[in-house]
């Protein structure tokens, strides 16, 4: 298995894609550093000081005033007084949320790539590993050999799960490296709270609990890990049924373009819930905003995630193990 294993990740870095994603997520984070950058200095000009209280009452009052307008919907206005009521707690706890520094940048990076630009680096790697050997013609000779074909496939899915690895930890390392430079790379140990939780417009505070930045940091890794392995999983499968690796792309970004649509749409579908495109969003609850549809949990998120890896590796095995070469 170790030689299989090693053979595949020879194919895969001679293809350089690893290279051409560490790449893009250096491009992007530079981008959002930048951005936030100006952000930053476009706030501290407008309020005249750079004390985070007054910035977050100012904030508050913002929050305020869009909840007051008519011209927005419910569920809009259910998700802004949640808002109100975290930002009302971390100013009366005396907690920054946004304390300056690589760490928070990290932070804040991963939970906005969870959903789309995570998989979307995942599923260029998996939708190639298997029906690359259709399109170079190299199937029949890699089923002929005296291997088995499980092990064929699994030392296939080995190599995806070391790629999801290596590129979550391009994220990690290229975020605060290059934030870093801009904001500096203290903020390991900055307080950070976490076990909101929100239900209708009501913000559920009694399970809160105060943690240092770096043990947050490792539980949304652990987060963005999984939901990397299940949207590679899904790929892998869409790579085993389908010979085209164009069509498995196209199927798969359209899946999940579609759940970043659907998340801000379908809070009135009970049954979308079960749609690994609705549950992608874990570190949401870790900061307690409110889920797609009322009633999700994080223990439910996980379960109907783990239910469409262990289909997709049923799926994904079975077919591999029948399928006709000739």
């Amino acid at each position: 298995m170790t030689k299989l294993v090693y053979n595949e990740m020879l194919k895969l870095l001679a293809k350089r894609r690893l290279l051409i994603i560490a790449a893009i997520i250096a491009i992007l984070v530079a981008m959002f550093t930048y951005a936030q950058m100006k952000e930053v200095e476009t706030q501290r000009k407008r309020m005249g000081t750079t004390d985070w209280k007054t910035i977050l009452q100012q904030q508050i009052i913002d929050t305020q005033n869009r909840l007051s307008s008519n011209r927005i919907s419910d569920e809009w206005k259910n998700e802004l007084q949640i808002r109100l009521q975290q930002q009302q707690y971390y100013l009366d706890h005396n907690i920054n949320p946004s304390e300056p520094g690589a760490p928070t940048f990290m932070r804040m990076f991963i939970e906005n790539s969870i959903d789309l630009f995570l998989p979307l680096m995942v599923m260029v790697i998996a939708s190639d590993l298997v029906s690359s050997e259709h399109s170079q013609g190299s199937i029949k000779l890699l089923l002929t050999r005296p291997v088995r074909r499980w092990r064929v496939l699994l030392s296939k899915y080995i190599t995806l799960c070391l790629s999801v690895s290596v590129i979550v930890g391009f994220m990690g390392i290229l975020s605060y490296g290059i934030s870093g430079l801009v904001f500096g790379f203290k903020g390991w140990t900055a307080p950070v709270l976490t076990g909101f939780t929100a239900s209708g417009s009501t913000l559920d505070t009694s399970g809160v609990r105060l943690v240092d930045q770096w043990q947050y940091l490792l539980m949304e890794f652990g987060l963005v890990w999984f939901v990397a392995i299940v949207v590679g999983t899904l790929s892998f499968m869409l790579s085993v049924l389908i010979r085209s690796t164009a069509a498995g792309m196209g199927i798969m970004l359209a899946a999940l373009i579609s759940g970043a649509i659907l998340s801000n749409m379908v809070s009135s579908w009970e049954s979308a819930k079960y749609f690994f495109m609705v549950n992608l969003r874990l570190t949401d609850y870790m900061n307690g905003t409110a889920p797609p549809i009322e009633g999700m949990t994080l223990s439910f998120s996980l379960a109907v995630l783990l239910a469409w890896w262990a289909a997709a590796m049923f799926v994904s095995f079975y077919v591999f193990m029948n399928k006709d070469v000739y």
